[in-house]
């Protein structure tokens, strides 16, 4: 009896072997399939997204090609209709082009300047076509502006060609720059397109510096910093500056971070230990000794001090470190803290684009921050003898629904960097108020804003 007992236990014990082998083999099984489906479907999604890149370099092309076709045809275009119809199709296929360029896993200067080119072109041909719309034709300097950058054109397209032959050939692969970038770049791309890209980045100098204002400036780049007067100081003269921007007695200890050469603005900065433990970054100019910004933040528990305190506490502050004459804009107040925005005022005149802005703690009125880059870049004694149209002239351009309630005169900023000179005018449409600019030398609307009262502050849109 026992040695039967014996045999079916060994026979339960070989059949759960067997099972477990079975197990075992079904798993493996299942791994293997599930490998080959997870390496199909990543041989699909790479497939497919090679042919998205294919997809948008090759809209890309396409959109280029575009864009030297229609500068050609503003080339020879007689009339202002005509041509702000082609300038139009220009602003569009540029913007296109951008778009489908940004979509590339392609991070090299040489497509850098492709899309700086085309950048410019939707601008300039955007500015032009005002021109257009207002019937003026297009002079000499603007026509030579479009020739060159038709001639550009036709090399940068020439390039594009050439890559499209790298790619077709299998010499570049979008799955390796999206890994390596732009070393993968150098490496793929042929000598032809080497050499293309060389004399692109050559001849592009002649470009790189256009900024366009249309219809109502000369062509210009703004690259000097006009407010940035004075000659260069050293770091232990910049940290004077930083003790008397924040007052010796409030200083603990002032530690430099070094200079910045390659910043938009040269500049020390410097991290200051107040005599309370809080930490503030200060940055000055190398050019000068100006205080480019200077924050640090802290907890305000209460609201005491009034806008229009804030406001007088702020121009009081301004004033003491050499900037006059500056007048309160717009604000916004966030957590106890209130950032206000000031504008140069020559002779009763608002200078927009000379901003700084400055935060007040509304606790006590302390002075948490500072920022001038806006008004680095851009200040200046303005002409103001450009005005050739009067007050009441401009008026005739608004809305006849408008209801005014301010009107002065201001500089305004525009895309292209440049200024205006404008009659501003404040006013409500049903409830709802708006800042209109008119030209004061020819009339025009360039710009309208609506304004946003809100519980934290005065914003424009």
């Amino acid at each position: 009896m026992k040695f039967f007992m014996n045999k079916i236990q060994d026979w339960m014990n070989r059949l759960k072997k067997g099972h477990m082998l079975s197990v075992i083999g079904v798993f493996l099984l299942i791994i293997i399939i599930l490998g080959i489906l997870l390496y199909q479907r990543q041989v699909q999604a790479k497939q497919v997204s090679e042919n998205t890149y294919n997809m948008a370099f090759y809209e890309l092309v396409d959109y280029v090609e575009n864009v030297e076709t229609y500068l050609a045809k503003s080339l020879i275009s007689t009339t202002p209709q005509h041509g702000a119809e082609t300038l139009t199709s220009l602003w569009r296929e540029a913007n296109m082009a951008q778009s489908y360029l940004a979509r590339l896993p392609i991070e090299s200067q040489e497509l850098e300047k492709t899309q700086k080119f085309l950048n410019q072109v939707s601008d300039y041909s955007y500015s032009l076509s005002r021109k257009n719309i207002y019937n003026e034709s297009l002079g000499e300097e603007d026509l030579e502006n479009l020739k060159e950058l038709h001639d550009y054109s036709i090399e940068l397209e020439n390039i594009l060609n050439q890559l499209s032959e790298d790619i077709n050939s299998g010499r570049i692969k979008w799955g390796e720059l999206t890994k390596k970038g732009n070393v993968a770049f150098a490496q793929q791309v042929s000598t032809e397109s080497k050499d293309g890209f060389n004399n692109l980045e050559e001849n592009f100098h002649e470009y790189s510096g256009l900024i366009y204002d249309g219809a109502f400036s000369e062509h210009l780049t703004n690259e000097e910093k006009k407010g940035l007067t004075g000659e260069n100081v050293d770091e232990e003269k910049a940290k004077q500056v930083v003790t008397q921007l924040i007052n010796q007695d409030k200083i603990k200890e002032i530690s430099s971070l070094g200079l910045s050469e390659n910043a938009t603005i040269p500049s020390y900065t410097f991290s200051v230990q107040t005599s309370d433990n809080k930490s503030v970054s200060v940055s000055i100019s190398q050019k000068g000794g100006h205080v480019i910004y200077m924050n640090y933040d802290r907890e305000v528990t209460s609201e005491i001090i009034q806008q229009e305190e804030a406001n007088n506490i702020g121009k009081e502050f301004l004033a003491k470190h050499g900037f006059e004459n500056m007048k309160e804009t717009y604000y916004l107040k966030q957590d106890g803290i209130v950032t206000i925005n000031y504008a140069y005022n020559q002779d009763g005149v608002v200078m927009y684009p000379d901003l700084v802005k400055v935060k007040v703690a509304l606790d006590n009125g302390e002075i948490l921050g500072i920022e001038t880059t806006g008004f680095l870049n851009n200040h200046t004694i303005r002409d103001l003898s450009k005005i050739k149209i009067s007050k009441e002239e401009a008026k005739k351009t608004l809305n006849k629904q408008l209801n005014i309630e301010s009107e002065g005169l201001a500089y305004i900023p525009t895309e292209w960097r440049t200024e205006i000179l404008c009659y501003e005018f404040k006013g409500n449409v049903e409830g709802k108020e708006f800042l209109v600019y008119i030209n004061a030398e020819n009339g025009r609307e360039e710009d309208i804003l609506v304004i946003k009262d809100t519980p934290n502050g005065t914003l424009t849109m």
